[in-house]
């Protein structure tokens, strides 16, 4: 079959690389994709929300499923404007609806949905500008820190978690008033800092049946020992170690069983991905967030740990019938460190030229911001490549990626040398 998969980076290009595996694939189109993705099919010059676009696009290269990676996409209702159209209603897509995705879109509506269904999740309350001076009296009913979450989409930085009171009501005035992260932040969610260790749970369902992927811990810091600034992740683990069968379990029985069945309940249309952001508190798991698509670096630990046809996997997805499908597992652990360009998460320059590329032996670099200029590879956003490697232990496996990343140049590289330091 001819799949589209929507969106241009690390997750996407590991996305492709698993796809590409598939003797279901016929031909394989990235909408609008990066230098790695063009490797495994056809990079397509199309917008991630430009709709009509993706129409033309499915319907003139007989596409015959539609696989979407990022957020905007699916919180901008891709999924019904394809159910809504007579030429597309029957292609099958990979994502939820616009209701189903909200569960990211906003992070109110996904604690009213954790409230509502009894999902372990930290206290929390949410305020805008006709309410602000509450929101400071609820600060101060708070010990530190405070966090303080946007509640639309920020392009995971929409989270602030600080030591001083002051500091926190100085904050959430610039997040509702002075748009600090733009219309994300008209509305805030303040919540109980619950104090942990986190990691990421996967979990592909039809809407009904669902399949937990292999878990990870991504790290998000800028900085050595997790210090600086948020970013969208340096590096990730999989599977995590301190994840054993019983706090698994506990995971299963308290969230994921729950979500799905909240899912049903409320009637949202989901068929797609469901992330969730966990922390285990002493030993017991608690939702941080939920997102509604695979994380990234995430991904590029989480895909090379299946064995499964992922293929088939989404076709069954599509045709709510995954529970007919078998998930298999690779058991060993495979470790990611990304590379970004010097300034990153703040200012940083495109346009570097990448080198060492073709010397990477016993790694798989998945391309997260890159583009090409005739031969060349270019750096084309902040976080560029992700090095990828398996081993019997975190420790092997990393190893083999820093190997890696040392052969890899371009002006400004830049990468944390401590992925894993905490475990």
């Amino acid at each position: 079959m001819n799949v589209l998969l929507i969106g241009s980076g690390g997750r996407e290009h590991a996305l492709s690389w698993k796809m590409a595996q598939s003797p279901k694939l016929d031909k394989l189109f990235i909408a609008p994709g990066n230098a790695g993705t063009a490797l495994l099919g056809e990079n397509v010059p199309i917008k991630e929300t430009d709709f009509d676009a993706i129409k033309a696009f499915v319907l003139d290269n007989n596409v015959q499923l539609v696989v979407v990676g990022p957020e905007a996409p699916l919180v901008a209702g891709i999924h019904d404007f394809f159910l809504a159209d007579a030429d597309l209603k029957n292609i099958p897509v990979i994502g939820p609806q616009k209701a189903g995705a909200e569960l990211e879109g906003s992070k109110e509506f996904a604690k009213e949905f954790m409230m509502r269904h009894n999902i372990p999740t930290a206290a929390y309350q949410s305020f805008h500008a006709g309410n602000l001076d509450e929101g400071y009296t609820f600060l101060e009913s708070l010990k530190a820190p405070y966090v303080l979450k946007a509640d639309g989409l920020a392009a995971g930085k929409g989270v602030l978690i600080i030591e001083d009171l002051e500091e926190a009501k100085r904050e959430l005035r610039s997040m509702i008033m002075d748009n600090k992260f733009g219309s994300a932040g008209a509305k805030v969610v303040i919540e109980e800092f619950l104090s942990g260790i986190e990691m990421s749970c996967f979990v592909l369902t039809d809407g009904k049946s669902y399949k937990i992927l292999p878990n990870a811990k991504d790290y998000k810091r800028i900085g050595e020992g997790d210090t600086g600034l948020n970013t969208g992740g340096m590096g990730a683990i999989s599977p995590v170690p301190f994840a054993d069968a019983e706090f698994l379990q506990k995971v299963e029985d308290r969230i994921v069983r729950p979500t799905v069945e909240g899912i049903q309940k409320d009637e949202l249309p989901y068929k797609g991905f469901v992330f969730i952001g966990l922390i285990r508190v002493g030993n017991d798991p608690f939702v941080i967030e939920y997102n509604v698509r695979l994380g990234d670096p995430e991904t590029e630990v989480v895909m090379p740990r299946i064995k499964s046809d992922m293929v088939e996997m989404f076709q069954m997805v599509g045709e709510g019938r995954l529970d007919e499908v078998e998930l298999e597992l690779d058991p060993r652990t495979v470790c990611t460190v990304m590379m970004v360009s010097g300034g990153y998460p703040e200012a940083y320059e495109k346009g570097k030229e990448i080198t060492g590329l073709k010397d990477i032996r016993n790694s798989i670099a998945f391309h997260a911001g890159t583009t090409t200029d005739g031969d060349k590879v270019l750096t084309n956003g902040g976080r560029v490549i992700a090095m990828t490697s398996y081993g019997n232990n975190p420790e092997e496996a990393l190893a083999k990626s820093y190997t890696n990343l040392e052969k890899v140049n371009f002006d400004k590289k830049y990468y944390r040398g401590d992925i894993g330091f905490d475990l």
